[in-house]
C-alpha cells in the first residue's frame, strides 16, 4: 500500500480510500443488531419520560420507545435527542487562539480578523483541511452535536486554480465524516464576487472563487461523493453573502437549486449593510426578502443587524436563524434579538461558526446571557411554559432538523437515532429534574457532562471521549505543527 501511494501521490488515492473505508463501514453496519438503551429519564416529544427504552434498528433509525420499563440493555444517564450544528467553517478551528492581539487599526473588528485568516488559509492543503476537519467533527460530537452542517467553500488551490478534482476540497471534508462518523449536512459555498459591485475577488479570497456554471459543476461532484458515507448523510447549497454572488443568480438560486437547503450569511455586519444599501437601495435582509423566495429551506446565518421590521417579516417567512453566539461575540458582529424573533414566532437554531471554542452549553449560555445584558433582565428566553433551557434546547432541535432536512431532533419512532447522553450522577445534576436538569448542564455546568453521544445510531462518543480521539488528535497536531508559522 504505502509504495502504491508514493507512486499516485496521497491527493489522488484519497478518493479511493475514503471508498474502500466506507464499503466497510456499511458492511459493518448491515450487521449491526438491535441495540437497546434505557435510561431513567429521557425527553421525547411528549415531555419528560420515566424508566425508558429505545431501540435502535440495523438501519440507525429509531425502531420502538417503551415507557414505563424495567431496566435492560445498556444504561445510561439522562437521554436527549442531539442537536445539529447548523454552521461551521471547520479549518477556521486552527486559527483558534491566534487572532487576539489588536492590529494597527484602533477599531479593530470582523474586517481586520478577515485579512488575518485569509492569509492562514493561503497555506492549507487538502490533507490539512481533512484532519483539522476531523478533529472539529470530533469535537462537536464530544459537546452534544450529532450533525455537522459543514459551509464549505475552501474550494481551490493556492492563485485559485482548481484541483484535477474540482471537489477535491469538499471530498476531504467527506473523508473526515467517515472518520469521525458524525451526520453530514455539506454546503458547498457558491462565491464569485468581493463586493456588491462584482468587483474581483482579492488574492485572500481567490480559493473560494466560482462562477455560477463552475459551482454547478462542482456541486454535482461533490453530491456525488457523498455516495460512500451512509444514506444519512445530506447535501445543500450556500450562496455565501449577498456581497459575494451577483444580483441575477442570487434571484435564481431555488431553480438552479430546487431541492435541500440553502444557507447564506445575512445581515451580519454594519459594513454589509451600507454596503448592499448603497448598490441595491435596499437592506439586506428587506432586498432579500423581496427578491429570493426565501422559506423555510433556507437557514440565514447570523442577521445581527436587523430592524424589527426586517425580523417579523423575517420569521413570518419560515427561514431558519443560523445563530452563532460564540463566534458573533469574538468577532463584535453584535447581539441578535432572540426575544422578539421568538415572539414573532421564528425558528432558530446554533452553530459554532469560526470553531474558536466548540461547546454547545454554551452557544446557548451566550445566546440568553446576551439577551439578558442588552435587556437588563435575567431567564430572558424562559417562556411560560418551560424553562430557558427547555425553551432553547427545543428551539435548536426544531430548526437544526429543518436547516439540514434531517429526521432528527425527536426521540420517537422513525427518526434518526441521534442521541445524546448526560452523566445525571454528577454533583452538578444532583437532585434536578425536568426542565431544571437541561438549566443545570447549560448555565451550572458545561459539556463536561456529555458522556454519550449517537449520530444515526453510530455510538461515537463513550464515556466522554471520541472512540478515535487519540488517532484523531495526533494528525492534528502534526497538521498545527506543519502550519506553525502560517500567522
Amino acid at each position: 500500500m504505502w509504495v502504491f501511494v508514493r507512486i499516485i501521490g496521497t491527493t489522488h488515492l484519497q478518493s479511493f480510500v475514503v471508498m474502500v473505508i466506507m464499503c466497510i463501514h456499511n458492511n459493518k453496519s448491515s450487521e449491526r443488531i438491535m441495540t437497546k438503551l434505557w435510561t431513567k429519564t429521557a425527553l421525547l416529544p411528549s415531555g419528560w419520560a420515566s424508566d425508558v427504552l429505545i431501540e435502535i434498528g440495523k438501519d440507525g433509525r429509531i425502531a420502538d420507545v417503551q415507557t414505563g420499563v424495567p431496566e435492560k440493555g445498556d444504561r445510561f444517564g439522562l437521554l436527549l435527542p442531539a442537536p445539529v450544528n447548523v454552521h461551521s467553517h471547520a479549518f477556521q478551528r486552527a486559527m483558534a487562539g491566534l487572532t487576539e492581539r489588536r492590529g494597527p487599526n484602533p477599531s479593530d473588528s470582523f474586517w481586520s480578523w478577515r485579512q488575518l485568516m485569509f492569509r492562514f488559509l493561503d497555506r492549507l492543503t487538502p490533507d490539512h483541511v481533512e484532519a483539522i476537519t476531523a478533529f472539529v467533527q470530533m469535537e462537536m460530537f464530544e459537546a452534544g452535536y450529532a450533525t455537522n452542517a459543514e459551509f464549505h467553500y475552501l474550494h481551490h488551490q493556492t492563485g485559485g486554480t482548481p484541483y484535477d478534482n474540482i471537489a477535491e476540497m469538499s471530498e476531504r471534508v467527506v473523508a473526515a465524516a467517515s472518520t469521525s462518523g458524525i451526520g453530514l449536512c455539506l454546503l458547498p459555498v457558491h462565491y464569485q464576487f468581493g463586493g456588491c459591485d462584482g468587483r474581483d475577488l482579492t488574492a485572500g479570497q481567490i480559493r473560494f472563487g466560482n462562477t455560477m456554471d463552475q459551482f454547478q459543476a462542482l456541486h454535482a461532484k461533490a453530491a456525488e461523493g457523498l455516495g460512500v458515507l451512509p444514506k444519512d448523510t445530506s447535501v445543500g447549497a450556500a450562496p455565501h453573502s449577498l456581497r459575494a454572488v451577483g444580483v441575477d443568480d442570487l434571484r435564481t438560486y431555488v431553480d438552479h437549486f430546487p431541492t435541500g437547503p440553502i444557507h447564506m450569511h445575512l445581515a451580519e455586519q454594519r459594513v454589509e449593510v451600507d454596503e448592499v444599501q448603497l448598490h441595491w437601495g435596499a437592506r439586506p435582509v428587506e432586498w432579500a426578502l423581496e427578491n429570493m423566495g426565501l422559506d423555510d429551506r433556507w437557514c440565514l446565518i447570523h442577521c445581527t443587524q436587523m430592524t424589527l421590521d426586517e425580523m417579523i417579516w423575517l420569521a413570518s417567512s419560515g427561514a431558519i436563524a443560523g445563530l452563532c453566539p460564540i463566534t458573533e461575540s469574538s468577532l463584535g458582529d453584535g447581539i441578535f434579538d432572540a426575544v422578539r424573533w421568538l415572539d414573532a414566532g421564528g425558528t432558530f437554531a446554533v452553530g459554532s461558526d469560526s470553531n474558536i471554542r466548540i461547546s454547545l452549553s454554551e452557544e446557548l449560555r451566550t445566546l440568553d446571557y446576551s439577551q439578558r445584558l442588552r435587556d437588563g433582565t435575567r431567564a430572558a428566553l424562559a417562556s411560560v411554559d418551560h424553562s430557558t433551557g427547555r425553551r432553547m434546547f427545543d428551539g435548536i432541535l426544531e430548526g437544526g432538523a429543518k436547516a439540514t432536512t434531517r429526521k432528527t431532533g425527536k426521540i420517537e419512532v422513525g427518526y434518526w437515532a441521534d442521541l445524546l447522553a448526560l452523566d445525571a450522577t454528577s454533583e452538578h445534576m444532583w437532585g434536578r429534574g425536568g426542565d431544571t436538569a437541561l438549566d443545570a448542564w447549560i448555565f451550572a455546568a458545561d459539556d463536561c457532562l456529555v458522556t454519550d453521544v449517537w449520530s444515526a445510531g453510530r455510538h461515537m462518543v463513550k464515556s466522554g471521549e471520541h472512540v478515535s480521539r487519540r488517532d484523531i488528535v495526533a494528525a492534528y497536531k502534526r497538521t498545527i505543527d506543519a502550519l506553525k508559522d502560517a500567522i
